[in-house]
């Protein structure tokens, strides 16, 4: 058996040796795919297919993988990791620092940095750095600048493509900043996105008293009212199913867990149906009892009461579950001592059961607030809600930060406003990071951890 440096050094050297394997073998993936590309040529329309680099890629990680382990025996215990740690970096790490870059740009739906295949143009003849076409270049092309000076453009043949910049457009001549590196047929326009700095950033502090603090707060509302509105009934469900003289006891946890065992997509469905202001059951039988209808779902203030309602649906059996796993720690010769001293059972609740549940129960408390304020499911399945006046369709009655970062990258600005969705999730995090501490501060979870 081979022994590693100890401390952080063996790490770093594992770390850094496995880090530099996958970039090699990356690398050397992509220079065979475009070796390929170069040797065979295809049609533009029928590329190769991008899992070849993957390919590549794993056809020259074997070896140095061989070769690092005969170098450093002790690394061969890592390798076990590097599925785990490849997978990490794939569909972790790197969607975060894409998250990062895009925030910092324009990036969006119409300004994605591919070409436009509306402005498809073909190209007459060749002469040096002039392209010739037939029309009015500037036109064709529908550049964003005057004489399309600086916009980037691609040109194809058959089997070729590259990019490149315009000088400038004027009528039937496309001048390059460079002679191509091939004779094109084709000409596009590429749809370009720019780093910003923080101007998604301002934009959004520019509305803080209209989107972000309004949204903010009810973030936090509906985060501790779901924590609340869960974790009171499942408390008390809990305390009163571990009576072990009621009967049907375990008939009573069987059909309380059912909600949870639903998928969270049926349960809300069902419940945006019953709570359906002319249609809906509920509605319906407060018509019954004399009552007017509520507009659950298209008053700003009903909907946020009805993801309440529907959070209580979907949390109380967690929390019952928590309650009775918790309860089945405390033995039993504890509330014998008591009931000897002469304890009733309020005294037992308050001077034992509660104050025993307290220390299993804060962790719990802060995980489901960090949930629920980043509960996108329930906000979202929800379905279209009543807007307020002053703020844009992406963030409306009940939408929460998480919602309203969706929404502002995939339904706003061409339907892929990344760089603004980017900035908020961004926000969500530190936003996210800040209340934790506070929850921290306040609970003491942390001094009783140390």
């Amino acid at each position: 058996m081979y022994r590693s440096p100890p401390g952080a050094r063996g790490f770093l050297i594992a770390i850094g040796l496995l880090g530099g394997a996958l970039i090699v073998a990356t690398l050397f993936g992509l220079l065979m795919f475009w070796a390929l590309q170069a040797a065979f040529p295809r049609p533009v329309e029928e590329g190769y297919p991008g899992y070849l680099i993957l390919i590549f890629a794993t056809l020259v990680l074997i070896p140095i993988l061989v070769v690092l382990g005969r170098r450093v025996p002790y690394l061969t215990d890592w390798y076990y990791l590097l599925p785990a740690i490849t997978f990490l970096l794939a569909f972790t790490v790197f969607p975060i620092v894409l998250t990062i870059y895009y925030a910092f740009t324009d990036y969006t739906g119409i300004r994605n940095g591919k070409p436009d295949r509306s402005t498809e143009t073909q190209i007459v003849r060749v002469e040096g750095r002039q392209l010739f076409v037939d029309g009015n270049a500037h036109d064709l092309l529908r550049c964003d600048q005057p004489n399309c000076a600086g916009q980037a453009l691609e040109i194809t043949t058959r089997t070729q493509r590259a990019r490149v910049r315009a000088e400038q457009a004027t009528e039937g001549v496309i001048t390059l900043t460079a002679p191509p590196p091939f004779t094109p047929t084709l000409v596009y326009k590429i749809n370009e996105f720019r780093f910003i700095g923080f101007r998604n950033f301002a934009e959004i502090f520019s509305r803080a008293g209209t989107v972000l603090i309004p949204v903010l707060i009810w973030n936090i509302i509906f985060a501790a009212g779901a924590v609340f509105v869960g974790a009171i009934p499942g408390l008390i469900l809990g305390l009163m199913l571990n009576n072990k003289n009621l009967a049907l006891r375990g008939f009573y946890r069987t059909a309380l867990i059912i909600s949870w065992a639903i998928p969270v997509v049926i349960s809300v469905q069902i419940f945006t149906a019953m709570l359906n202001v002319q249609f809906g059951p509920i509605n319906r039988l407060l018509g019954l009892l004399g009552t007017y209808p509520i507009p659950w779902l298209t008053d700003p203030e009903w909907f946020k009461v009805s993801a309440l309602l529907i959070s209580l649906w979907l949390g109380f059996p967690y929390w019952m579950t928590a309650t009775l796993g918790a309860l089945s720690t405390i033995p039993d010769d504890v509330y014998e001592a008591a009931k000897i001293d002469g304890a009733n059972g309020l005294q037992t609740l308050t001077g034992i059961t509660l104050p025993l549940l307290r220390q299993p129960f804060i962790p719990l408390l802060l995980g489901s607030f960090a949930f629920n304020f980043n509960n996108f499911g329930l906000i979202y399945l929800m379905g279209a809600q009543p807007g307020v006046e002053g703020r844009p369709s992406t963030a409306q009655a009940a939408d929460i930060l998480i919602t309203w970062a969706y929404k502002t990258a995939f339904q706003a600005d061409g339907g892929q406003a990344y760089g603004l969705g980017g900035a908020i999730s961004i926000l969500i995090f530190f936003l996210t990071v800040a209340i934790s501490l506070i929850n921290f501060r306040f609970t003491g979870a942390l001094k009783e951890v140390r």
